[in-house]
């Protein structure tokens, strides 16, 4: 039953409502990530850290919305429900307990990584399927690429 009816037709529907349902996962996910990492990390950077990581979730948590009321626009119900994002979020977080400064930030630009890639994936997906969506997974990918890139100048030299 579709309460909200698409303005695409139904190939196209599916293609990017599960393009959108993957990024829902991995913005939760990524904002439950960095989170941890910000009540947790230890270590000489952890004032300059703490405070990144915040605007990693703010990102995360701001787009996992717009995310969300674009597939509901588009008659695709969202699913963040916690074991729905348990269960399919493929990024890695931290340890658990107290975690080194250093391992935070190789935490974070994997995560931020992972994301970035399977976004790149969501927006060939949707080129042809709905412009729309793929404008927004581009600004997303936009976002989190510029993250990545200030969490690994915190980690250069990597070893």
């Amino acid at each position: 039953m579709t309460v909200v009816k698409s303005t695409l037709p139904d190939a196209a529907r599916q293609v990017v409502g599960d393009a959108l349902q993957g990024t829902l996962v991995d913005m939760v996910g990524l904002s439950l990530i960095a989170k941890q990492a910000h009540w947790n990390i230890v270590g000489p950077r952890f004032r300059s850290i703490h405070f990144q990581l915040d605007e990693v979730v703010a990102t995360a948590r701001s787009y996992s919305d717009t995310v969300a009321e674009r597939a509901a626009a588009l008659g695709v119900p969202p699913d963040g429900r916690p074991e729905t994002i348990a269960t399919t979020c493929a990024l890695q977080g931290p340890k658990e307990g107290w975690v080194r400064d250093g391992d935070v930030v190789g935490t974070l630009v994997d995560a931020l990584e992972t994301a970035v890639g399977q976004l790149r994936e969501r927006i060939e997906a949707t080129g042809e399927a709905d412009l729309v969506t793929q404008d927004l997974l581009i600004g997303l990918t936009a976002e989190l690429e510029k993250h990545r890139w200030m969490f690994q100048a915190e980690d250069w030299p990597r070893d």
